[in-house]
């Protein structure tokens, strides 16, 4: 009974503040921002605005090692009520965080596997299902105490949350239940709700697929469970019998 009260709570506030934004936006065309490496000056430029777009309050679509994302800051509630409302994403499903590195993962999930476990997962096209701490929005997912966590192999998009400082919500550029995109063309019909659209060009060329990050819960120590099995399932999993953990079909 309580989660259904929270759920119509939070679809109430997503619809408002959504509105809002619409009311206070002038032009429905996004900024489109052509994403280059991070090694040269013009990368680091948009990683930049892509930061400060987001520090505030903005939601933008991003290149990620797998496919286009949207994001938002992880602790700007009014931020992530937007990113549900554009998704058309249901209360009850979760979307991920990103953050810069290895190292930050701890301060917002409750890490139960070996760090030797987790840099060889990092930076990579994997989401990492584990508790989550007390400092995590509880804006974000409030149905759940559980958070998955990416560390993309992307310089543009790590280097963005470095300058938020603090971790994305970060879920597929698409409406939910629809198909994956790989070109900002795919997912137009989101722009008018967006703040800008970085684009990294057509994400196909280097062999990436529309299936997204492979999801692994180890929320129950020693143990995992694949929720998805995404672009890289069988190197996970041949991985993660190394270090002896066992695979089991609910947690």
């Amino acid at each position: 009974m309580r989660a259904n009260v929270i759920k119509v709570h939070f679809q109430r506030l997503c619809s408002a503040v959504v509105k809002k934004q619409e009311r206070d936006t002038m032009s429905t065309s996004p900024k489109i921002i052509s994403v280059k490496s991070t090694l040269n000056r013009s990368g680091f430029d948009s990683a930049k605005e892509a930061a400060s777009i987001l520090r505030a309050g903005g939601v933008i679509a991003v290149p990620t090692d797998t496919i286009y994302g949207v994001a938002a800051l992880a602790q700007h509630s009014d931020a992530v009520l937007r990113l549900f409302q554009l998704k058309r994403r249901d209360a009850g499903k979760p979307v991920a965080i990103c953050v810069h590195d290895v190292a930050d993962i701890s301060l917002w999930a409750e890490v139960s596997i070996p760090e030797t476990l987790l840099r060889q997962l990092f930076p990579g096209p994997v989401t990492a299902v584990f508790c989550r701490t007390p400092r995590l929005n509880p804006a974000l997912n409030p149905l759940t105490n559980l958070v998955g966590v990416r560390v993309p192999d992307s310089d543009f998009i790590r280097e963005t949350a470095k300058r938020c400082g603090g971790p994305l919500a970060l879920t597929s550029a698409n409406v939910s239940s629809e198909m994956s995109t790989l070109t900002v063309k795919e997912f137009q019909s989101l722009w008018p709700h967006l703040d800008a659209v970085f684009d990294g060009g057509d994400l196909s060329v280097s062999g990436f697929h529309r299936e997204g990050s492979t999801v692994i819960d180890f929320s129950l120590p020693g143990c995992f469970r694949i929720l998805r099995e995404g672009c890289v399932p069988h190197q996970c999993r041949k991985l993660l019998q190394e270090f002896h953990l066992k695979e089991v079909q609910q947690l």
